[in-house]
């Protein structure tokens, strides 16, 4: 059967006339800002506090957006005769946003918890070379991170959590003093008095009771 010639034209009038009446949803940004997800990708924070400079980071990149720059410094010994130490000290941590593909790997892989995600956004700039953000802004927006989602009222507890609490009630029960079995002075004290002989015990069985004297 042949179609009716204008039925496309007056299905999409249709399509057009339903839309004009229903109410718009267009949230008109800036003036209103978008409720995001807590865990939107918007730009990488980072707790430099918590970076070691295992340059895991910028290794795993696959964009190798990630600069680092670091020196050691010798540590003093904590004890007499004791060796001193080296540590890496960060001088740089940049992050170029504009190679950045925002793939997360490098809040991955790194083991000491110092990279995280923030939901801001807003970091748009007229010149491409001011993507590159140092050390300084991310801290920034190291304090934008939202807090982690609760866990599951169902779920296990954290091995961590296990293992500590483990470890609390074992050093407590080491502490308490052990409770002492009822009567225990009175069977200290039995102990500590002289046991009779026990010729004495058949000496008094071989004397005569009262009344008996003189009979025979």
């Amino acid at each position: 059967m042949a179609p009716i010639p204008g039925s496309g034209l007056a299905k999409g009038l249709a399509v057009t006339l339903r839309t004009m009446t229903k109410k718009s949803v267009t949230a008109q940004y800036p003036d209103a800002q978008p409720d995001l997800p807590p865990r939107t990708r918007g730009v990488i924070g980072l707790f430099e506090e918590n970076c070691t400079v295992c340059m895991l980071c910028a290794r795993e990149c696959p964009d190798w957006c990630i600069y680092i720059d670091s020196h050691k410094e010798t540590v003093p010994a904590a004890t007499p005769g004791g060796r001193e130490r080296s540590r890496n000290v960060l001088d740089r941590f940049a992050i170029d946003f504009a190679l950045c593909m925002y793939c997360g790997i490098c809040i991955e892989v790194c083991p000491f918890d110092a990279l995280f995600w923030s939901p801001e956004f807003e970091y748009a700039e007229t010149d491409i070379r001011d993507l590159t953000h140092e050390r300084d802004k991310l801290r920034e927006w190291m304090w934008t991170v939202p807090a982690p989602p609760a866990l599951d009222p169902g779920a296990e507890e954290p091995k961590e959590l296990a293992a500590a609490r483990k470890t609390a009630d074992k050093l407590a029960a080491q502490q308490t003093p052990p409770a002492t079995e009822p009567h225990a002075d009175e069977q200290a004290r039995a102990s500590e008095e002289p046991t009779r002989p026990q010729g004495d015990s058949k000496q008094q069985t071989d004397q005569p009771e009262p009344g008996q004297e003189g009979r025979g």
